[in-house]
């Protein structure tokens, strides 16, 4: 780790291409298998399910996991190019090991390894067995360039993508999304295809757009605005009812409405939840506060910003007798932590981010409600926007926060303030939960922090409109460029 500068992020590994070497990926399997030995979940023998994304690096990345497995007397089983959560839902019900190569939404020069244990995530407890592994490193495996000499080819694919198929047309019904034209925004993601497949088996006539070889890095939280454009375009052209989409592997969704216009993730997750009853939602504290507003959630819990903080309390609040427990990200990605039951049909838990979940929620509840535009309408009034400044080096992150949070309260309360506060009638409150997330006096939300798995500073804002959301998150970031990192 120290040496390559291939960092455990959430869930597993994740750098530069040129860094994650497959001496680096091996060591990173063996660390991880080796910690699931420590806790009885791994043995000689016992079969790994592998499956990638779309990244040009991929194949190379998984061949090299695949044969870190093989050096532990696991048996690699390779489940294609398909959706991280249908390799979770296919691991899980198979009670064995399993991880993803992918970098999610990030660019296709960086990648990693997302690392899940038999019945779930690996969580933040899991994180120094991991990484505290003594790893055992053949010479003979590896040239001078760290690269195995001689990488064994792929095992044939086992199908996981027909039950993660199965698994929505069976709960949902072959005819939730008939009379429905849904366009399919496919670009690189890994679920394109299966999205198409999800579609027509559910009923609709899905439209196949904006398909692309190269790969394209979508960040639901940080839509571009090419993409933005387009749905727009293809809402005005194609007369859709709805476009979907899903970033790099297919675990966080992307969903527009009528008119082509994007719905944010943690709207979207609000949407879904009422659509299964849920009893406890989790959530972290960037997530739009129309949730609480709604008043329709007997439960609802605050966390730091990674899907194993939410598996956490969901974890708990399934100990405490939840039944109907779920969680999700600002991303839209939707955490299933207890099994759904409506109409006798029974959908399991899936305690990963899954994309497919809210987007037929959302979709298959608009039908009652008039269409998606109107569905949202009926939320509260809170708008989120996020942005973010790339290329913000750690290093910078770690120097701005320091500044920021000098002091003691009142001190730090006070230059908060100042850099932030100005055009909002001072300031309201602090929460120190994940990075800085300040209330203004008008209602008007601000939140910073460095990003968990990308060299970026991410800004999250939340307002009553969406103009005034997208303009706070605008001066937010003006006034870290020109004021804040001047002074750090």
């Amino acid at each position: 780790m120290a040496q390559s500068g291939v960092a455990f992020g959430t869930s597993g590994a994740r750098g530069e291409v040129v860094a994650m070497t497959d001496r680096i990926c091996f060591a990173y399997t063996a660390g991880f298998l080796q910690h699931l030995r420590d806790q009885g979940e791994f043995a000689s023998g016992k079969r790994v399910a592998l499956a990638g994304d779309l990244r040009p690096s991929t194949p190379r990345i998984l061949a090299a996991c695949a044969e870190a497995v093989r050096s532990l007397g696991g048996e690699p089983v390779f489940c294609g190019y398909v959706p991280t959560p249908a390799l979770a839902a296919y691991a899980f019900a198979q009670g064995i090991p399993s991880l993803m190569v992918t970098g999610s939404h990030i660019p296709d020069d960086r990648n990693g390894i997302k690392f899940y244990r038999c019945a779930g995530e690996v969580l933040k407890d899991d994180e120094a067995g991991i990484t505290g592994q003594v790893v055992s490193l053949d010479p003979a495996l590896f040239g001078a360039d760290d690269q195995l000499l001689a990488p064994a080819p792929l095992p044939p694919i086992t199908d996981v993508t027909a039950a993660y198929l199965a698994r929505y047309v069976d709960f949902f019904g072959a005819d939730a999304l008939s009379g429905l034209t849904i366009g399919v925004y496919q670009h690189s993601a890994v679920g394109r295809d299966v999205l198409v497949q999800i579609v027509e088996g559910l009923g609709g006539a899905a439209l196949v757009l904006g398909r692309s070889e190269k790969f394209i890095p979508v960040d639901t939280e940080a839509v571009r605005p090419e993409d933005i454009a387009a749905a727009r375009d293809w809402a005005a052209e194609l007369h859709t009812d709805a476009i979907i989409s899903t970033d790099g592997d297919s675990d966080r969704p992307l969903l527009a409405n009528e008119a082509g216009e994007w719905l944010r993730g943690d709207r979207l997750g609000i949407l879904c939840a009422q659509a299964i009853g849920a009893d406890h939602v989790v959530t972290p504290v960037s997530s739009n506060t129309a949730l609480e507003l709604t008043g329709q959630f007997a439960h609802v819990a605050r966390t730091r910003i990674g899907s194993p903080y939410v598996i956490a309390v969901m974890n708990a609040a399934l100990a405490a007798g939840g039944t109907r427990v779920c969680g999700y990200e600002a991303n839209g990605g939707f955490l299933l932590g207890s099994d759904i039951v409506q109409d006798g049909k029974v959908l399991t838990a899936l305690p990963t981010r899954d994309a497919v979940l809210p987007i037929l929620a959302a979709l298959v509840a608009s039908r009652g409600a008039g269409g998606l535009i109107a569905l949202e309408a009926a939320l509260p009034a809170r708008v989120t926007y996020s942005d973010r400044i790339q290329a913000f080096p750690p290093a910078d992150s770690k120097r701005l926060f320091a500044h920021l949070q000098d002091g003691d309260a009142a001190v730090r309360d006070a230059r908060l303030a100042g850099y932030f506060a100005g055009e909002h009638g001072g300031l309201a409150s602090v929460d120190l939960t994940d990075g800085i997330r300040m209330t203004m006096a008008d209602g008007v939300v601000v939140h910073l922090r460095g990003s968990g798995n990308a060299p970026e500073l991410r800004c999250y804002t939340e307002a009553g409109d969406a103009a005034e959301a997208a303009a706070a998150n605008a001066a937010a970031l003006r006034t870290v460029l020109d004021r804040v990192l001047a002074a750090a």
